[in-house]
């Protein structure tokens, strides 16, 4: 390794700003393809949901194969690879080409992941896992919130044939990484012996209930940041008010994600994860019934984003600490799993939603949360299988 710990850490989180910026595009980008490509609104939701299964779903598999074979080669392509397929979008003029196109995007945010959360549980300081891997986390919760800002800056000022310009970040990361050393590093967890079977994962109760606390919370975290818009556009807000609350609503995110680690490293993982979700539950049901604009609505709007995402970084730990040998699925399961799980449940709010209002279904979405919190208090930690 060339750099320092602490710069290593660093540059892992400057990739995953970008990995997660060049996710959050096609929100943006499909009210311009849907009329392009003559897509109905049931094929934009077919979309939307290759792009959630390829980005989400995929990452335990990833972390799979990564725990038992060196794959941290990948760390210099996987970027400008997801880069160059969402940046062509433009010159995309059939429905299959973009399905595959939108798949592939959604695979090498599957691949960055956990080889990323990997790397920094190898390069972290011994005792500061829990900061740096809030590091980790906040990075994509930065380039996850300003992608709209950016794409819709870029779009009004350019046409979509433009968007290749905005690959040139991803290169220059790459170049960081592939002068790092980082890539040279094994993501093989210890021996073979010691990557955990996926049956014997499953049978553990510490596995298993922290992913089921972490998917209720991710219903509601997916459900706040999809529907959100909607709700105040419904409300007589312009699009620009409601891609603005959006973006302060995933700033919390962000300051969340570089605190909730740091503090578990001092107080526990496990308290921290209990804590956060609990205090979720009142500045989200706050909102929603109070959605709006006022001074009040607006700090619990970026209190609910905070602790919402305060739980991540130390529910990777937890994870890799409860699956020793299998780092790589661990923090598959905690960033991309759990938010697989939570969109199922947001469909769920949105199809009750047609029955019952938007705003109630949404403020119903703390009801997962209160049960997360039940959840993640059953669980016990840490328990190593063996």
């Amino acid at each position: 390794m060339r750099f320092s710990p602490r710069t290593s850490v660093v540059l892992l989180a400057c990739g995953h700003l970008t990995n997660d910026f060049y996710c959050n595009f096609l929100p943006v980008l499909l009210p311009i393809i849907m009329p392009k490509l003559d897509l109905s609104l049931t094929l934009s939701g077919l979309l939307v949901m290759v792009m959630s299964i390829a980005s989400n779903m995929m990452q335990p598999v990833f972390g799979y194969l990564m725990d038992r074979h060196r794959m941290s080669w990948l760390l210099v392509p996987v970027l400008p690879f997801g880069a160059i397929c969402i940046c062509t979008i433009g010159f995309i003029s059939t429905k299959i080409m973009l399905f595959l196109v939108i798949a592939l995007t959604g695979l090498s945010v599957s691949a960055y992941h956990p080889l990323g959360s990997s790397l920094v549980a190898k390069v972290a300081r011994a005792g500061k896992a829990g900061i740096a891997m809030s590091l980790y986390v906040a990075g994509g919760n930065i380039g996850f919130a300003f992608a709209p800002v950016v794409i819709v800056a870029f779009t009004e000022a350019w046409p979509l044939e433009s968007l290749p310009w905005l690959i040139l970040p991803s290169l220059v990361i790459m170049a960081f990484f592939a002068a790092s050393g980082l890539s040279h590093f094994s993501t093989v967890q210890k021996t073979a012996g010691d990557c955990l079977p996926l049956r014997k994962m499953l049978a553990n109760p510490s596995v298993v209930r922290l992913n089921v606390a972490m998917g209720l919370r991710c219903w509601t975290h997916v459900a706040v940041s999809t529907f959100l818009p909607l709700l105040l556009v419904r409300a007589g807000y312009s699009p620009l008010v409601s891609g603005t609350l959006l973006t302060l609503f995933l700033g919390g995110c962000a300051l969340g994600g570089i605190s909730g680690g740091a503090l578990g490293d001092r107080f526990g993982h496990k308290r921290i994860i209990i804590g956060a979700l609990a205090l979720a539950i009142f500045p989200t049901a706050y909102f929603f019934t109070h959605a709006g604009t006022e001074p009040a609505a607006l700090v619990a709007l970026f209190l609910s984003g905070a602790f919402l995402i305060a739980s991540q970084p130390s529910s990777i730990v937890w994870a890799q600490r409860a699956m020793p040998g299998s780092a790589g699925m661990a923090s598959g399961m905690m960033m991309g799993l759990s938010f697989g799980l939570g969109s199922i449940g947001a469909a769920l709010t949105a199809a009750l939603a047609d029955q019952i209002g938007l705003d109630t279904a949404l403020l119903l979405t703390t009801i997962p949360l209160l049960l997360s919190v039940f959840v993640a208090a059953a669980t016990p930690y840490p328990e190593r299988l063996r």
